[in-house]
């Protein structure tokens, strides 16, 4: 069964992305479109040997924790080290390093190729690949000597270490501590809770990126400080060393990513587990911050994968399955028709589509934005780079995860009772996919973080850069896009300044009450987003239906962005009259009135 389009993957890089420019650089000078299509090839044929065949079986097979360790499928194991093996783990990396320098574009199609496939086996080369770029960035020589490079191999893998038993989502609150010893190393002492992969059987060793606070450090975030601590510590020459005193606590039985481990971990039961600080003291947060933003685009991408291979089955089901006739014809005796013939199943097929193909082109623009960053010489470019990705992560991790996860309801209810089995995928990517509002900050702490720090910094800045791309691509598209379609836009636009002005007016007088709709705020922020990647992606179909004709893949995309914007984009103006009067029923209703 088919995970993913081929087709609009290649065009979502190349006519959306531009691509192109981004491989003209001197940057990836080595890179070019032969390599990217082989790239994507690999990742294809690997996908559909190792990960989709196995994703219901991991599923109905989760890792059990018995005895104090993990008992996994081997299956897992098998897919996870033929992925690091094919490069995919090093792929992002500069080649000084050992890697193999691709775009951050290229590196994340890539990922979302697999997620499609078994986005429960991804994630063990995806966070190890995002715990190795932290090391690059932040780590010493010695650091990158010992642990990188064999992490690039898939001899190691990484986690990153941050929620506590007791803290959740408040950092400030984390007890775990590192005290420091005479050697430079630190004895670490504390629980972590809902690690990802932080235990398996799949690698020589794993490397924990844990965040903890080092005795008379400052209060709250500010005293945080990271720490690398291997599963086994590493001795002279790279070889395995005795167990750190990290032990398995137990394992989360989540209701979806069933085959990714998830682990509460002690560190330092018998006072031996030794760490290792990345960076200076106290700055371990800002450390983080690296790998937690790359993780939440990661995860709006995945849950863009999710949205799109049930999208994918339920698109197949709807095309083979007779079911019905049309209203207007009550003759028993002819045929039934297929499902796709019936209204209401094209209305559920074109919402997922819309939110599939929006939620990827978001994801893309991101990426392309870390290679502007890393590519370009030119100071304004890159901080006009950096500001985008800031006011863009929120949106990115939060909208696929709240809506692809509508999609994969949509897909449900074309297959009807059958949608609900496990005969189809559908009902495993509902599940994995209701994590993702969770993952990496849940929705609410995205739009707290949208509306209380990236729309008030810089005096705006962030807005103002925002409203201005959006402005000139409306530009562009005038001569290309349905009049109507430009309407709404600018009319969306519109409306978001007014209520962002507002809002921020609002937070001046009373943060609290200013903050009590943020959620909404990044709900309506999210949908201006997706209805101008629609924009784009309607700029670039039309673009190629000018050099190659008119075609059903062409016409989908009009269809699709229509939709948008006719049914979702919408949305928008109630919400935004909720927002223009900052309704508190919700701040005003005290603990007492449940």
């Amino acid at each position: 069964m088919p995970t993913f389009d081929h087709e609009d993957l290649s065009f979502q890089l190349f006519d959306i992305a531009g691509l192109d420019t981004i491989l003209a650089t001197d940057r990836f000078e080595k890179v070019d479109r032969d390599v990217v299509e082989n790239v994507i090839d690999t990742a294809t044929k690997l996908a559909a040997s190792h990960f989709e065949p196995f994703a219901r079986l991991g599923d109905e097979n989760e890792p059990q924790f018995i005895d104090g360790e993990i008992q996994m499928i081997p299956e897992t194991g098998a897919a996870v080290r033929a992925f690091a093996g094919a490069g995919f783990v090093a792929a992002p990396f500069p080649e000084e390093l050992g890697g193999f320098g691709l775009p951050e574009t290229v590196v994340q199609a890539v990922y979302y190729i697999f997620a499609t496939a078994n986005i429960a086996f991804q994630g063990y080369g995806m966070l190890s690949a995002a715990a190795g770029r932290l090391l690059a960035s932040y780590g010493n020589a010695e650091m990158k000597d010992t642990y990188l490079t064999p992490m690039l191999d898939g001899r190691y893998m990484g986690t990153m270490c941050l929620s506590e038993p007791h803290a959740g989502s408040s950092l400030s609150d984390i007890t775990t501590s590192a005290r420091p010893l005479e050697d430079g190393t630190y004895k670490i002492t504390g629980s972590k809770m809902w690690i990802s992969c932080g235990d398996h059987d799949i690698s020589e060793n794993i490397v924990h990126l844990v965040l903890a606070k080092v005795p008379g450090g400052p209060a709250g975030v500010k005293g945080i400080s990271l720490f690398v601590v291997p599963k086994f510590r590493v001795e002279d020459g790279g070889v395995l060393g005795k167990r750190n005193d990290v032990s398995l606590a137990g394992f989360n039985h989540k209701m979806g990513y069933k085959a990714t481990t998830n682990c509460a971990l002690n560190f330092g039961e018998n006072d031996d587990c030794i760490g290792y600080l990345v960076g200076e003291e106290n700055w371990g947060l800002g450390y983080m911050f690296q790998m937690m933003n790359e993780a939440r685009i990661a995860v709006g991408l995945g849950a863009t994968a999710l949205g799109q291979c049930a999208y994918q089955a339920s698109l197949q089901y709807a095309r083979e399955r007779p079911q019905g006739r049309h209203p207007d014809d009550k003759d028993a005796t002819k045929p039934q028709i297929a499902l796709t013939e019936h209204a209401d199943i094209r209305r559920l097929l074109l919402a997922q589509k819309s939110a599939v193909e929006g939620s990827l082109s978001l994801g893309l623009y991101c990426a392309r934005s870390v290679d502007t960053i890393s590519s370009t010489d030119d100071p304004v470019e890159k901080r006009e780079a950096e500001l985008m990705l800031e006011m863009l992560t929120p949106i990115a991790k939060s909208w696929p995860s709240e809506f692809c996860l509508e999609a994969n309801k949509h897909a449900l209810q074309v297959l009807g009772g059958a949608g609900y089995t496990r005969d189809y995928p559908i009902e495993r990517c509902y599940r994995d996919n209701r994590l993702n509002p969770i993952h990496e900050g849940t929705h609410g702490i995205q739009g707290l973080d949208f509306l209380g720090r990236k729309a008030t910094m810089q005096d705006g800045a962030g807005v103002a850069l925002l409203t201005r791309r959006i402005r000139a691509d409306i530009q562009d598209s005038l001569d290309q896009v349905d009049p109507a379609l430009i309407n709404s836009m600018e009319d969306c636009v519109d409306r978001y300044e007014k209520v962002t002005a507002f809002l921020v007016e609002e937070i001046g007088k009373d943060r609290r009450k200013g903050l009590a709709n943020a959620t909404l705020y990044l709900d309506f922020s999210g949908h201006m987003v997706l209805a101008w990647m629609h924009l784009r992606i309607l700029g670039a179909a039309e673009g190629k239906a000018a050099r190659e004709g008119e075609s059903p893949f062409t016409e989908g995309k009009k269809h699709s962005a229509r939709y948008f914007f006719n049914r979702e984009l919408v949305r928008t103006k109630g919400w935004a009259e909720t927002l223009l009067r900052n309704d508190l029923c919700a701040y005003e209703a005290d603990a007492a009135c449940f």
